[in-house]
Order: structure tokens, then sequence, then C-alpha cells
């Protein structure tokens, strides 16, 4: 099971991010937890990005809402990198 580390930088988006969305706190934490214990489960829609954010993933908190992330994969941890609006974060 892979571990998620959050740095400050991130915590400090996210707590923002909630505090703007606050409707979207159950949501953003189903998604951390099934990232935690599934980061391949079709819910979160999780892909490589593209082009200059090509060394991050992103996965889904609903239809509008991601976060992305970076995989170390050699470790087993996932890195939260950024939370928003789809616009906000590519």
């Amino acid at each position: 099971m892979p571990k998620l580390l959050f740095t400050e930088s991130y915590e400090k988006r996210a707590a923002k991010f909630l505090k703007r969305n606050p409707e979207l706190e159950s949501q953003y934490t189903k998604t951390l937890k099934l990232l935690s214990k599934n980061p391949s489960h079709p819910s979160l829609r999780l892909h490589k990005l593209k082009g200059n954010l090509s060394v991050l993933h992103s996965v889904s908190i609903n239809h509008s809402y991601r976060i992305t992330l970076k995989f170390i994969i050699k470790k087993d941890t996932i890195i939260p990198i950024s939370v928003g609006k789809h616009d906000e974060v590519y």
C-alpha cells in the first residue's frame, strides 16, 4: 500500500482549498483515502500529465476538481503537489 507524504507547501494549499470549498471536504478526504489504498481505482481517474507537467500525475476529486501528484515508485510513496479546479492545477 503506498504511503502519502504531505509537504508543508501542499498542506497550506489544501487548507486554503478547503477553506474556499468546505462543501468538498468529505469528497477530498475520500479521494485521499482511496488513493492511499488503491491508486489504480477507476473512480480516481489517475493519469499522467503531459507537457511542462509530465513529471506529475492527476486524480479527480470530482468532475471539476483535481489533485496533482508526484509518484516516487521506488519507495512506494505518493506526494500530493497541488489541489484545485482543473484549470488551476494544470
